[in-house]
């Protein structure tokens, strides 16, 4: 999760250069240094033969459960979530009700565990959308290998973006740079030893992460007059700019308003929908699971990765205690509060907040040691979808299901590291195509970005459950057009692509409909826009249920399409 990062002002510090850096010093640079070299000695040693795609794309599905299970839950953490979570509870109306969202996680992840992985070892398939091409052709493999790209490179190139971050504050470099280093690196990472090095070198990021966020957090709380209890009592008790108080220590929301996010009916009936996709559709975790040596292994290292939501809830910690930390000690240092957006005893920027406050707080080489961690995992979130995106690229050309001689996989693995080669510079280069649209724009990018997940996630997941449960009968047609309802159900619900051309007139015309609100004073001179009445999370489930439902019926009428033995 990223809160507030779609907020951020046209002109803001997250693309500027600030003086921060100079608290950055040669020891921090050498741990820096150091870490980043012993990562890539671990991934290099732990690389394994790479004598076909199997190797390279699932490690020869030899790699222990309890390491691919660390690699999942680094890949769903990342730096994004590490730098996001702490930011969102220092914003004004910040709590922990995200946390509930870990409730549907793990219902997902249980039932990845034990309907979708087994059938991904019936065959020596290689990704989901194998999968629905055995079972209802090569056209809906197509559909759904299109989708996941699309949404894909969107998606990764703002996580990038976003987990790059931490750079700007400590690097004399132009942010540009630092793009640069994190794909070169991360292209590097993926040609030495394909899913094997990305997933040993996951395990590093998510054993830093825990170290990193426990060091904060102790840090932090041996500072207060009142260790814990400081902490508790004044993240419980924050009173808001209106008098009311506000309890960021807060879990539960059982409010039925449509609009909310974070309640927990959208975390028992929708988010399950989301994380089913996640884990269980989508490559960039999917593939994961085709690393392990069977079945079984596959299972638990899925389901024991629902121990990742501890991470979330030591980030949420985190978070609150920084806000403790900037009530006790508020920011006089010009440049902090230029970058933190300090205004009124609060951060405009949250999630500007923590890599900050690791800079400037912590001691030489400890900061280091965190930010290197940060750094790596803007890597790891690209080196992970490049091994994703050249595995299902290749197979769109290239049947790899069948027998090769050892030549021909030399060949396969060689056009494998070319394709991986091509993703790496296609998503760095999209990466300064959303840096340059946000740098001279208002256009919101960000969140428009890591929101198209929206518009795929009911599709790609009606899809594969077609496959699952539909006994071999579904056709394109059927799901093309439910993928084509599915996207008009959400940009009616969502506001992301609206803002791009928004006007008064089209503010009103959305307001007329039951999903939109106008924001704004019509008799005003004010630009009017829209909020959603209805929380975008809720068109998961909904999503899913339309394409699966079209996708059969269209099966009955076309017959059966895919080549499943049934």
């Amino acid at each position: 999760m990223v809160s507030g990062v779609g907020n951020l002002p046209e002109h803001s510090t997250f693309f500027i250069m600030t003086g921060l850096h100079q608290f950055f010093t040669l020891t921090d640079w050498a741990v820096v240094a150091g870490y980043l070299i012993l990562t890539t000695i671990v991934g290099h040693q732990m690389r394994g033969k790479q004598a076909s795609i199997k190797d390279f794309f699932l490690g020869g599905r030899s790699l222990p459960w309890p390491a691919v299970s660390g690699s999942i839950i680094a890949t769903e953490i990342s730096g994004v979530t590490f730098i996001g979570v702490p930011g969102a509870v220092m914003a004004l109306q910040g709590d922990f009700t995200y946390l509930q969202w870990a409730i549907g996680s793990i219902i997902a992840r249980i039932i990845v565990g034990i309907f979708f992985v087994k059938v991904f070892y019936e065959k020596d398939i290689y990704s989901p959308y194998d999968y629905m091409g055995n079972r209802l052709g090569t056209g809906v493999k197509r559909l759904a290998t299109v989708m996941f790209t699309v949404g894909s490179i969107l998606a990764q190139s703002v996580r990038v973006l976003v987990a790059a971050l931490p750079l700007k504050f400590v690097t004399p470099f132009p942010f540009e740079v630092c793009i640069v280093i994190i794909g070169l690196i991360a292209i590097g990472w993926t040609l030495m030893g394909g899913m094997r090095t990305v997933i040993w070198t996951d395990v590093m990021q998510f054993g830093l992460f825990v170290i990193g966020g426990l060091t904060a957090l102790i840090w932090m709380v041996i500072s207060f007059p009142g260790g814990w209890d400081t902490l508790i009592s004044t993240a419980s008790s924050v009173e808001l700019f209106d008098g009311t108080m506000k309890d960021k220590l807060q879990v539960w929301d059982f409010r039925l308003d449509p609009d909310l996010e974070f309640t927990f009916w959208v975390a028992l009936f929708a988010v399950p929908f989301l994380n089913l996709n996640a884990f269980g559709v989508d490559q960039l975790n999917a593939q994961r699971m085709f690393c392990c040596q069977n079945p079984s292994h596959a299972r638990k290292a899925i389901i024991w990765s629902s121990l990742g939501q501890l991470v979330t809830v030591l980030m949420l910690f985190v978070g609150a205690a920084l806000f403790t930390f900037y009530q006790l000690n508020p920011p006089t240092d010009p440049m902090i509060m230029d970058a933190f957006k300090w205004e009124g005893g609060q951060p405009g920027a949250g999630d500007n907040v923590f890599p900050v406050w690791i800079i400037t707080e912590l001691p030489v080489a400890v900061r280091g040691l965190i930010l290197a961690g940060i750094f790596a995992a803007a890597i790891s979130s690209l080196d992970s979808i490049l091994a994703a995106l050249s595995q299902t690229t290749l197979s769109l050309f290239k049947k790899t299901d069948q027998d090769f001689s050892d030549e021909e996989h030399k060949e396969m693995v060689t056009l494998s590291r070319l394709l991986v080669l091509g993703w790496g510079i296609l998503l760095t280069g999209f990466t300064f195509v959303l840096l340059a649209v946000k740098d001279k724009t208002d256009i919101n990018i960000l969140p428009l970005a890591f929101g198209m997940t929206s518009y795929t996630v009911g599709p790609l997941l009606g899809m594969f459950l077609v496959a699952l449960l539909g006994k071999g009968r579904g056709s394109v047609p059927g799901l093309i057009l439910g993928a084509v309802i599915s996207f008009v159900l959400v940009i009616f619900v969502r506001t992301d692509i609206w803002v791009l051309f928004m006007t008064n007139d089209l503010a009103q015309w959305l307001a007329s409909l039951p999903t939109y609100e106008l924001v704004g004073d019509l008799a005003g001179d004010a630009a009017l826009s829209v909020k959603s009445t209805i929380a975008s999370a809720w068109m998961w489930p909904v999503t899913t249920i339309i394409t699966f439902l079209l996708g059969v019926v269209s099966g009955f009428i076309f017959g059966k399409q895919g080549t499943s033995d049934e």
